[in-house]
């Protein structure tokens, strides 16, 4: 990622790009502001766009490379959502990763890539390949304080916690809750708790955090009740048992970890999550000890395997897996 910041400041381009990763935002970005050094918004002439699998025809994208740009030093081509990181790409078009003219940078924005592709090893030899991924706590944490500070807004670190605990990690969400409470909190300098309670839209990673809370007190209810209300959200089962499952991993680290003696901050620092919710773990596993744990992952498993195999309907098997998880 330095590397094309350097890039941004300094004009000097490689030959090819591939972006790739699940932070759509990250990309999006990026990807607007190498448009905006190379070609400027208003250069028609000298930049083209593909989206999709049908649109991205290799020869005729490496017909329009080949071509000199018209009065400028650069021609910009984005290829985006292609595929061809995914399925066999033409041995010609890899190879035409090494020929590119010198006056042609060839941007690829893609969601999903395969690293074992010919035609990203191709990109990776001849250009700079960079994943833009979720990114850790502290730099959601920082990015958003830049945010506020730009306009004159003050939180404190706790609030923010729990920010972060409602909006959950992906950037593009961040970016409009932060908008919503900046506009929600005008004339006023400081954003509350109480702000983003009004505000804020919770996602589901708060949800399952409440769920997990439910479950470990042995609260059948209100797990159930939780449930409901995501599945009000158009949220399928299978997605929720996923992050159900991925919760009790990150529970049963936590608790791997406890057991060695570390504290709420040492956890905070080995698992990179805030301290927060590093709190939120050690205040769950002291009602949800580390055996239930285990025996709730195994029960995700199992429930996974029944839906999968036609044994159980998806909305029943996460139903009753929360009702087994939650008995006392």
């Amino acid at each position: 990622m330095q590397a094309l910041r350097d890039s941004l400041k300094t004009g000097q381009w490689k030959k090819v790009y591939l972006f790739y990763g699940e932070e759509s935002y990250l990309k999006r970005s990026y990807k607007k502001q190498v448009k905006n050094a190379i070609v400027g918004e208003d250069d028609s002439m000298n930049y083209n766009y593909f989206e999709g699998k049908e649109a991205a025809n290799v020869n005729e994208i490496m017909g329009i490379a080949d071509t000199m740009p018209f009065f400028a030093d650069r021609r910009l081509i984005i290829v985006e959502d292609s595929g061809l990181f995914k399925s066999a790409a033409s041995d010609a078009f890899c190879e035409y990763m090494a020929n590119i003219p010198d006056n042609t940078v060839l941007l690829f924005v893609e969601s999903e890539i395969d690293k074992r592709n010919k035609l990203y090893k191709a990109v990776a030899a001849n250009g700079s390949v960079i994943e833009m991924g979720r990114q850790p706590d502290n730099k959601l944490v920082d990015w958003i304080v830049k945010m506020l500070v730009k306009e004159g807004k003050n939180i404190t670190r706790r609030d923010l916690d729990y920010l972060l605990e409602r909006t959950g990690n992906d950037m593009e969400n961040i970016s409009n809750e932060v908008k919503k409470l900046i506009d929600y909190t005008y004339g006023r300098d400081v954003i509350t708790k109480e702000d983003i309670d009004d505000i804020c839209t919770e996602q589901i990673n708060g949800r399952i955090f409440e769920m997990i809370d439910a479950v470990s007190e042995g609260k059948q209810k209100r797990a159930l009740e939780l449930y409901g209300d995501l599945l009000l959200l158009k949220e399928p089962p299978m997605r929720i048992l996923f992050m159900l499952a991925r919760q009790f991993s990150k529970l049963l680290q936590a608790g791997e970890l406890v057991k060695k003696g570390m504290g709420k901050s040492q956890l905070a620092e080995q698992m990179k999550i805030q301290p927060f919710i590093a709190g939120k773990y050690i205040a769950q596993l002291q009602k949800f000890p580390v055996s239930k744990v285990k025996k709730a992952l195994e029960e995700c498993a199992a429930t996974e395997e029944a839906v999968k195999t036609g044994f159980l309907n998806d909305r029943l098997g996460v139903e009753l897996l929360l009702v087994k998880c939650s008995m006392k």
